[in-house]
């Protein structure tokens, strides 16, 4: 899909009006109108189905964060700028959640690229509430984040940021976590223990998976490739540590088992996904406009129909699963309506009642059409959660 020019989008919604005159309409105003638009959709598109597999059965919602960051035009650089030198002049960052047991989207924020995803961890608590599980990747890991969620009744699921310090519950001596792991023999180790200093001391389990051989030796090759390109030479207890794969949890062993944090913990990469369709399709990256409010009203409108697309695959994918045991595709639900997407704007030009009539019209067709391929030897993320019994340790 090919970015829409100026021309593009007059001839698409038939306006009587110039491309100079639309591209004057981009404005504060304009911008801040979307945005009111994507909050307003973003509270009332609520997803009505749900996927509750036995492996989430103790939490109420289970919520995943990240960020995607993308170059933009550079004369945005004083109000979006990148990092410079070899890197880009002007980069946009997307902070977003994911709810995976309702499909939906939400948490939308709109900054420069240079900002850290560490500034916005403290953010994310406001959006988890009693009950529910985070989980994260290592850029979000923040000790006082952890202990505020655990203040809240709530839980957090983390690997383990490498030099964080490790204390016994017991003794308060700290833990020498590489010798610690040399000398244990088994492929599961299970401790609770304190992360951090006197300031932010959190309790939790700490869960160590042993990896394979040919997966420990990959990670050696790619710690010693990043330590060279930085002039450094990996220390030895690092290179010991990629033998493991270590997970940090506040939830107890009977509400998370060993056997699930993997499984559970590779729920994260469903915004991953999320974010690949938003760029493949959606074309969230694509503006090459210097014009900072055109940036956002386009960016807000691709997002409005990334919350609608989501609330559309949430019933789907939940009737799929709960009917058939089988998963409606993020990828080829995006195509599909992509592939339908003009046909949708002109009947949108005529009536919303028209064009939502049509395409309830076709919804069962699209559902079948978009069904996830099954492959025997290889189980999805779901199905493992929904039998834990399967998963194995790596």
């Amino acid at each position: 899909m090919v970015h829409p020019s100026l021309s593009g989008m007059v001839d698409a919604i038939r306006a009587k009006i110039s491309r100079i005159a639309l591209h004057l309409r981009f404005t504060a105003q304009a911008a801040k109108f979307l945005q009111a638009c994507l909050e307003m959709v973003l509270k009332h598109c609520v997803c009505t189905g749900r996927i509750t597999p036995s492996a989430l059965d103790a939490f109420r919602r289970v919520l995943i964060f990240d960020s995607s960051s993308w170059d933009v035009n550079p004369g945005l650089k004083h109000v979006l700028p990148g990092f410079g030198g070899g890197a880009s002049d002007a980069n946009c960052k997307l902070q977003a959640g994911y709810e995976y047991k309702s499909g939906s989207l939400g948490f939308f924020e709109v900054t420069e690229g240079t900002k850290p995803d560490q500034a916005y961890s403290k953010s994310l608590v406001d959006f988890v509430e009693k009950n529910d599980l985070m989980l994260t990747d290592l850029g979000y890991f923040k000790l006082s984040v952890f202990q505020n969620l655990i203040e809240k009744e709530a839980y957090f699921l983390s690997k383990l940021l490498i030099g964080t310090t490790l204390r016994n519950v017991d003794t308060l001596e700290k833990i020498a976590l590489s010798a610690t792991l040399h000398s244990f023999d088994g492929n599961v180790l299970e401790m609770n223990v304190i992360m951090g200093n006197d300031k932010h001391q959190v309790l939790c389990r700490l869960i160590g998976l042993r990896v394979t051989e040919q997966i420990a030796n990959a990670r050696r090759r790619k710690l010693r490739k990043e330590a060279e390109k930085k002039g450094r030479t990996p220390s030895q207890n690092l290179l010991a540590l990629c033998d493991w794969t270590l997970f940090v949890t506040n939830a107890t062993a009977e509400m998370l088992p060993f056997n699930t944090v993997h499984s559970l913990y590779r729920l994260r990469w469903q915004i991953e996904l999320v974010f690949k369709q938003l760029k493949s399709v959606l074309r969230i990256h694509s503006s090459h406009t210097t014009k900072i409010y055109r940036l956002k009203c386009e960016l807000y409108g691709k997002l409005i129909m990334a919350v609608i697309i989501h609330g559309i695959h949430s019933s789907l994918n939940s009737n799929m699963w709960l009917t058939k045991k089988r998963e409606v595709s993020f990828d080829k639900l995006y195509k599909r309506i992509q592939e339908r997407a003009f046909h949708l704007l002109q009947n949108l030009l005529i009536t919303v009642f028209t064009a939502v009539k049509q395409f309830l019209r076709e919804i069962n067709r699209l559902a079948n059409a978009c069904i996830k391929t099954r492959q025997p030897s290889r189980k999805t993320t779901l199905e493992l959660l929904e039998d834990v019994h399967a998963f194995l340790v790596p």
